[in-house]
């Protein structure tokens, strides 16, 4: 290895570090994610359930709404814990953390990859703990299903981590930051199908589907829940193996998109 790579490898290293340490020391975001999650998966699964009975497909019949929002609310906290977590990038600009890494010798996307990795590191402790939610939902917890659910948010986290950095590093105020993401966040959120089904959607509501990362993350869940069968194909939109590699394609271009605008910052 090149002292570059491994000075690059040491930053990377270090700024991921420093993402899973402020996490752990933050108590109040530990309990906003964990009670957001349980919130809805009580409040509204469990209303929703016990007020309709969840026939999307015949073939479903034995599947009701709060087994089938189970995925959809891991999907839900990867993608406000990911992409809101790059308000860090602007707390550093204003504390004066992020001219100090901007002037050291170190590559600047280095930075955004170290962020990114933290954050994605975050993500599968986060989905960890939720996991424990699993049998309220009326899903059995297997060691495969839970090692499967953490790999999807790894490749999630990373790539929602990296989209939050890129926009925070072009956001001047942590007001003109948090407008940009409720826009662009609550869309996705709806379009993913963590909600409903989307199958007999209007075709341009199909359109938007289909173009929303978030919806691979949350069918890639889904079928990692579920596990395999007939019924189960019945209940996803694709197959696992096109989810993922759609969000490792995806994850790829978000994070060059990351370290583009981070090397794009101004000491």
């Amino acid at each position: 290895m090149s002292r570059e790579a491994a000075a690059a490898a040491r930053v990377v290293y270090a700024i991921a570090y420093r993402e899973v340490i402020r996490f752990l020391k933050d108590r109040s975001r530990w309990l906003g994610f964990i009670a957001q999650p349980l919130l809805y998966l009580t409040l509204i699964g469990y209303g929703i359930a016990h007020s309709m009975t969840f026939r999307s497909v015949p073939a479903a019949a034995h599947v009701n709404y709060l087994s089938f929002m189970y995925p959809g609310i891991l999907g839900m906290s990867v993608l406000f814990t990911a992409i809101f977590s790059g308000v860090g990038i602007i707390w550093d600009r204003e504390f004066g953390f992020l001219r100090e890494v901007l002037v050291a010798p170190v590559p600047r996307w280095a930075v955004a990859v170290g962020k990114a990795l933290g954050i994605a590191a975050i993500v599968v402790v986060q989905s960890a703990v939720l996991l424990a939610l699993a049998p309220v939902a009326g899903i059995p917890l297997g060691v495969g299903m839970a090692a499967g659910v953490l790999g999807v948010a790894a490749v999630m986290g990373f790539g929602l981590g990296s989209l939050g950095i890129a926009i925070a590093a072009r956001m001047q105020s942590m007001e003109g930051f948090q407008f940009v993401m409720n826009v662009l966040t609550m869309p996705m959120f709806f379009l993913s199908g963590a909600m409903y089904p989307l199958r007999g959607l209007p075709v341009w509501l199909t359109v938007l589907t289909r173009v929303d990362p978030l919806a691979y993350g949350v069918d890639a869940l889904r079928n990692v829940v579920y596990g395999a069968g007939q019924e189960v194909r019945l209940l996803v939109e694709y197959p696992v193996g096109l989810d993922l590699g759609v969000m490792a394609a995806l994850a790829a271009v978000l994070a060059v998109l990351g370290a583009w605008a981070f090397e794009g910052q101004e000491t």
